[in-house]
């Protein structure tokens, strides 16, 4: 129960009407306790004792009870069922919030469909215990005792006797329990790893076709959905020999009762009408405890899944706003970088090692090198994604957790490799940084990206709704809409992570005299690996396995034998040496 313990706090500001409905099903369960002894008094008063005047007053009095019944079950499911869908629907908010705010690390090893799995599938599971299954395991119990307590008016000998296999259910239960809960774990696992492999796979579709990898794709789906039919049918099969057992254990009662039962009849110490009101009395013992099995496999699942929902609820934030946090709306952009060392969560090679260096206001920093080497991990510092192992980070002389998470991140601006574009229109996806922006900012700023060109031909314009990551647009324009959305946040600083790397030369080129004016004023990070996209840059970082091997200027570095003249010669010795052709030619 220490699960339910620890979500309590989202179940609880709904009490009332759990009680509620607690208060109907005892209600509910105390009419269907009284069926019996109507059916007692049937036989033994209106049979045996031949006083038949009192069919109608039963007739009429058993229809209104079940009248009553019905509607007190209408409460009792009503409210059970009102109790767990908003109690579900402050955890599932939750869960979304917390991921919302989770750091960058938590994602680093996070799958998209288990992560999916967990907000669908295990908070339903929740749920439907909440609703019905905590409910039922209570109404069990009162049922089981409100039976024993009538039939032990009607014969306490006969109420031992029948109830004699009761011990033995009771343990069989409990081993089905202890086995039955690992095993939904399992399933619960396999089955986050199911939505993976189909999550991935279909955001993916481009690349598995264009590999020719369908095939492979496939049997690699058919291991995690054999997995998870492994893991169904060894649950399956728990139930499988446990249930028959439990229903042995019941019927055996049943046999009991009606040898013992019907031997007292004969002698004459119980009456007939009170032998067919034990028959039904022990079913409602029974029914509930061979039943039992089904509740706790209810309350396995909701067990394994509030498990999982609780690994996300309890994974750490750690980074937060301090407590002096300042909220800025705007920041100048001096930004400076002294010894900074980090190293990701898991991994013994370092990210970054030593790095310092200061941007100006205004200034245009390019970072350049091989993949690996660095570059991404500044940017992310820089935003506090990451916190450095060792090092500082100032931002207007000030460290960067001296801001609020939310007014640091919104002076910086990214543009990143990957553009990642939500499924609504092209406008709302511009303003997505700046609600409330107005079209006139919209459109200036796909303007300075080079957007609003391609925008204006396409057949709604701005109000063009795009497909899920931007689908049914080129990936030089979806990029140009990134660039345009970081444009239209009005960043003090702007980061632009290989952001001309899905476009051509020609408009790589559109671009960046788009951007020079965007960048005037703002402190820019320019991450490339292509020499052109940083040779106009105030300051060029060149990075290799995390350290700054080399800074300066392009005519700096171009005069000189290190690795950056290596990578400009690498680019443009097809270019040097077509030119040379021509001068022969000539």
């Amino acid at each position: 129960m220490e699960i339910f313990k620890r979500l309590q706090s989202f179940y609880m500001p709904y009490k009332k009407l759990f009680i509620t409905s607690l208060i109907f099903m005892f209600f509910v369960t105390g009419i269907t306790v009284v069926y019996p002894i109507v059916l007692q008094m049937t036989i033994d008063d209106v049979v045996l004792g031949e006083q038949y005047d009192l069919i109608p007053y039963l007739a009429f009095g058993f229809v209104g009870i079940m009248i009553v019944k019905g509607i007190g079950t209408f409460v009792y499911q009503y409210t059970g069922e009102m109790f767990g869908i908003t109690s579900v629907y402050r955890l599932r908010n939750e869960l979304y919030k917390k991921l919302q705010y989770l750091p960058y690390r938590y994602y680093d090893n996070a799958k998209t469909g288990d992560l999916m799995s967990r907000l669908t599938a295990d908070v339903e599971g929740f749920r439907f215990f909440l609703s019905f299954g905590f409910s039922e395991l209570i109404r069990f119990f009162i049922l089981i005792l409100s039976a024993f307590a009538v039939m032990f008016y009607y014969s306490p000998s006969l109420t031992f006797v029948t109830l004699a296999t009761l011990p033995f259910l009771a343990v069989a239960v409990y081993r089905f329990d202890k086995r039955v809960h690992p095993a939904f774990r399992s399933i619960r696992k396999s089955f986050g790893q199911l939505n993976t492999n189909v999550q991935e796979n279909i955001s993916g579709i481009n690349t598995v076709k264009s590999l020719s990898r369908e095939s492979y794709q496939t049997g690699k789906f058919n291991d995690s959905n054999g997995t998870y039919k492994d893991n169904y049918i060894s649950t399956s099969n728990i139930w499988a020999k446990f249930f028959p057992l439990m229903e042995l254990l019941g019927n055996l009662s049943i046999v009991l009762l009606l040898g013992y039962g019907g031997y007292l009849v004969i002698e004459g110490s119980l009456q007939l009408g009170e032998l067919v009101a034990f028959y039904s009395l022990i079913w409602y013992i029974i029914w509930p405890i061979t039943n039992l099995g089904f509740v706790i496999n209810l309350f396995s699942q909701s067990k394994a899944s509030g498990e999982r929902l609780l690994e996300i609820l309890d994974a750490e934030e750690d980074i937060q706003d301090a407590k002096d946090a300042e909220e800025v709306e705007s920041l100048k952009g001096h930004v400076q970088f002294t010894n900074v060392t980090h190293r990701y969560h898991g991994y013994e090679e370092k990210a970054l090692s030593d790095v310092s260096f200061t941007a100006l206001p205004g200034q245009t920093i390019g970072l350049i090198g091989a993949t690996g080497s660095g570059k991404t991990t500044v940017t992310q510092l820089l935003a506090r994604y990451y916190e450095p192992e060792e090092g500082s980070i100032l931002i207007d002389g000030k460290p960067t957790d001296a801001y609020t998470l939310n007014s640091l991140r919104k002076n910086i601006g990214f543009v990143m490799q990957e553009s990642f574009l939500f499924s609504s229109s092209i406008k709302s996806n511009i303003a997505y940084g700046r609600p409330g922006v107005s079209m006139e900012d919209i459109i200036e700023a796909a303007k300075r990206a080079d957007a609003h060109e391609f925008i204006m031909e396409l057949p709604k314009g701005y109000d063009t709704l795009l497909g899920e990551r931007g689908l049914g647009l080129s990936g030089g324009q979806k990029q140009r809409i990134a660039i345009a959305r970081a444009i239209c946040t009005d960043p003090s600083i702007l980061v632009l992570d290989d952001a001309t790397s899905a476009v051509d030369m020609e408009t790589e080129h559109t671009i960046q005299q788009a951007l020079k004016e965007v960048m005037k004023g703002r402190t820019t990070f320019v991450i490339a690996h292509r020499i052109s996209s940083v040779k106009q840059a105030d300051q060029i970082l060149v990075f290799d396995k995390g350290s700054i091997v080399e800074r300066g200027t392009h005519e700096t570095l171009i005069n000189q034998s290190g690795p950056y003249r290596r990578i400009y010669d690498i680019q443009f010795k097809d270019m040097i040496e077509e030119e040379g052709r021509r001068e022969v030619a000539k």
